[in-house]
C-alpha cells in the first residue's frame, strides 16, 4: 500500500506517455503500491488506484479493465461500460486484452509487471485504445487488431494515429529460449548463444506496418526488470510481484 513517508518525501511519480491537450495517459511506479486485484498482496490495492488516479483527476471506481487473458481480443469500451473491473476482477471485461472508446470520460486500464502497455490516441474523431502486449499477443499482432477495431467502428485513420510506449521489460533483459524463432521472424536478439526479445521493437513495427506514422511513436525506453526500484518486475520477482496501472482517458 502506498506510504505517508512516500507521499510526504514526495517520490510518487507517474510517467505520462505524451501529452496532448484532449486526453489523460499515465503509468503507475511501485511507489505508488500494487494495483492489481488479482496479483501480489492486493489488501492495498483500491487505495493504491485512488491515490495515483487521483492525481490524473481520473476517479477510481470508473475504470473499466479488461480481464488480460494474454490473447489478442479487443473490446469497444462504451458509458454503460463505466465500472467494469474498478472494484472487482470478476467484473472486468471478459476475455479481452485491449480496450478502446471515443466515449468522453471513460477512463480505460490495463495492468502490467513486463508486458507492454501500448497507448493510442486519434485527436482527429477523437478516439482513444489501451492494449496490454506480452509475447502471445504480440505473436498475434494485438496492435494491429485493435488499430483494424479503431478504423472499423470509430472510421479512425493510422496515420492520424499517435502511440506510446509504456514501461516494460526490454531487450536488454528478456531472454527466452530458441523456440522464440517458430513465434517471430525478427525482434530477435542474439547474444552470446542466448536469444533475447524485442517486445517493443516488435510492437513498433507493427505500429508502422499498420500506417503509423514513425514520428507519431512515443518510447522512453523504459525497463521493468532494470529498474529495479521503481516497477515491478514478472521476470525479476515472480508472479506474487505487484503491477502496474496504465490509465488513459478523454477529456
Amino acid at each position: 500500500m502506498i506510504t505517508d513517508d512516500a507521499l510526504q518525501q514526495g517520490r510518487l511519480q507517474s510517467l505520462m506517455v505524451f501529452e496532448e491537450t484532449g486526453m489523460i495517459n499515465g503509468t503507475s511506479n511501485s511507489d505508488f503500491g500494487n494495483m492489481s486485484l488479482v496479483y501480489g498482496d492486493t489488501a492495498g490495492a483500491l487505495v493504491n488506484r485512488q491515490h495515483f488516479l487521483k492525481k490524473l483527476n481520473i476517479d477510481y471506481r470508473n475504470l473499466v479493465t479488461a480481464e488480460q487473458v494474454h490473447g489478442s481480443r479487443v473490446a469497444q469500451v462504451v458509458v454503460s461500460d463505466r465500472g467494469k473491473g474498478a472494484l472487482s476482477y470478476n467484473t472486468a471485461l471478459a476475455g479481452v486484452d485491449a480496450l478502446l472508446t471515443k466515449d468522453r470520460n471513460l477512463p480505460l486500464a490495463i495492468f502490467s509487471a513486463d508486458c507492454l502497455p501500448i497507448f493510442l490516441y486519434d485527436r482527429e474523431i477523437p478516439a482513444i485504445g489501451l492494449v496490454h502486449a506480452g509475447w502471445r499477443g504480440t505473436k498475434e499482432n494485438i496492435v494491429a487488431k485493435a488499430i483494424d477495431l479503431m478504423k472499423k467502428e470509430f472510421k479512425s485513420k493510422p496515420q492520424d494515429l499517435i502511440a506510446g510506449f509504456g514501461p516494460s521489460i526490454r531487450e536488454c533483459c528478456y531472454e527466452v529460449d530458441g523456440e522464440f524463432q517458430k513465434h517471430f521472424t525478427y525482434g530477435l536478439i542474439e547474444r552470446k548463444g542466448s536469444y533475447f526479445l524485442d517486445l517493443a521493437g516488435i510492437n513498433r513495427k507493427q505500429l508502422v506496418s499498420s500506417g503509423v506514422k514513425e514520428r507519431n511513436i512515443f518510447d522512453p525506453g523504459i525497463c521493468t526488470f532494470c529498474r529495479k526500484s521503481d516497477f515491478f518486475s514478472f521476470r525479476r520477482q515472480g508472479i506474487s510481484c505487484g503491477r502496474m496501472i496504465s490509465v488513459i482517458m478523454l477529456r
